[in-house]
C-alpha cells in the first residue's frame, strides 16, 4: 500500500531541486552577475550532496510555490495511507472477544486504570495523530502558497516549517510503527480459521460450480441455521468433497483461478 506512495514523495522531491538563485527580486536577475546562478548553485550542490537545478522560467518559479504545495500533497498522500493502514490495525486487533480479534498488538502500556487487563493500541494510534498534523499541515501549506502576492512570497516561513514537521513526524511514525507495532504482530490463527469456515461469502467461489439459485438457498440456510457452507454444500450434493476442498483453499480464494472441470 505505501510502495506507490513512497515512488510518488520520490517524484515529488525532485521538483523542490528546482532553485531561483540569482533571479533576485522578481526573476529577472538585474542585478545579480552573469555567472552568478551557474556557480553559486554548482557550489551548493556540492555542500548538500543534491544536484540542484536552476529553474528554466526565473520569473515563473518567484512567483510560485507549486512545487511546495506539490510535496505537500503527497505527504499528505502518505499520512492518509498510513493512518488507513493503523485504523485497520486497530480494527482487526480490537476484542479480544467482543471485536475482530483476528491480530494481537504488542501491548505498550496498561491501557486503564480501572480496567484491568485492557491494552490500547497507542502505536497505530499515535500515528493516526501524527497523520491529522500531516493532513492539516497541508492545508497551512496551501493557503500561505496561495496567499502570495506577484513575486512576493511572504509567507515562505510557515510552508517551510509546515513541510519539515511533516517530513520529520512522518518518519519518526513510520520508525515506531514498525519498531513497536509490526515487528510483534501476531496473528489468531483459531479465530481466523473459524472465521473463514463460517463465513457465508464463501458461497461466492462455489457460484460458478453450483449456480446462483443453489448459491443462494445455501447462503440463506447457512444464515438461518448458523451452519457452514462448506456442511451444507456436501449434505445437498451439490459438489463432490475433493472438489470442494480444493475450491475452498485460502490460495484457490485470493486470486482469479481456472474453473475446475
Amino acid at each position: 500500500t505505501l510502495i506507490a506512495a513512497m515512488h510518488r514523495l520520490s517524484e515529488a522531491a525532485l521538483l523542490i531541486r528546482e532553485i531561483n538563485l540569482g533571479a533576485t527580486a522578481i526573476g529577472t536577475g538585474i542585478a545579480a552577475h552573469p555567472d552568478y546562478t551557474t556557480k553559486v548553485r554548482e557550489h551548493l550542490s556540492s555542500i548538500i550532496g543534491i544536484d540542484l537545478i536552476t529553474a528554466p522560467d526565473l520569473v515563473e518559479a518567484t512567483q510560485d510555490c507549486g512545487a511546495f504545495v506539490e510535496l505537500s500533497g503527497v505527504l499528505k498522500r502518505v499520512a492518509v495511507k498510513l493512518s488507513k493502514v493503523c485504523n485497520d490495525l486497530r480494527l482487526l486487533s480490537s476484542g479480544p472477544r467482543a471485536g475482530f480479534g483476528e491480530i494481537n498488538l504488542p501491548a505498550r502500556q496498561a491501557g486503564s486504570s480501572i480496567m484491568p487487563g485492557k491494552v490500547n493500541p497507542v502505536v497505530p494510534e499515535v500515528v493516526n495523530q501524527v497523520a491529522f498534523e500531516v493532513i492539516g499541515n497541508d492545508v497551512t501549506v496551501t493557503m500561505a502558497a496561495e496567499a502570495g502576492q506577484l513575486q512576493l512570497n511572504a509567507f515562505e516561513p510557515i510552508i517551510f516549517y509546515s513541510l519539515d514537521n511533516s517530513i520529520r513526524h512522518l518518519t519518526e511514525a513510520c520508525r515506531t510503527l514498525e519498531e513497536n507495532c509490526v515487528r510483534g504482530i501476531t496473528a489468531n490463527r483459531d479465530r481466523l480459521k473459524d472465521n473463514v469456515e463460517q463465513s457465508i461469502g464463501l458461497i461466492t467461489a462455489l457460484n460458478p460450480y453450483i449456480g446462483y439459485s443453489n448459491a443462494t438457498e445455501v447462503a440463506l440456510e447457512a444464515h438461518r441455521s448458523g451452519r457452514g457452507v462448506y456442511e451444507i454444500v456436501l449434505e445437498r450434493g451439490l459438489m463432490a468433497k475433493e472438489t470442494l476442498d480444493t475450491v475452498l483453499r485460502p490460495e484457490m480464494l485470493t486470486r482469479p483461478q481456472q474453473i475446475l472441470a
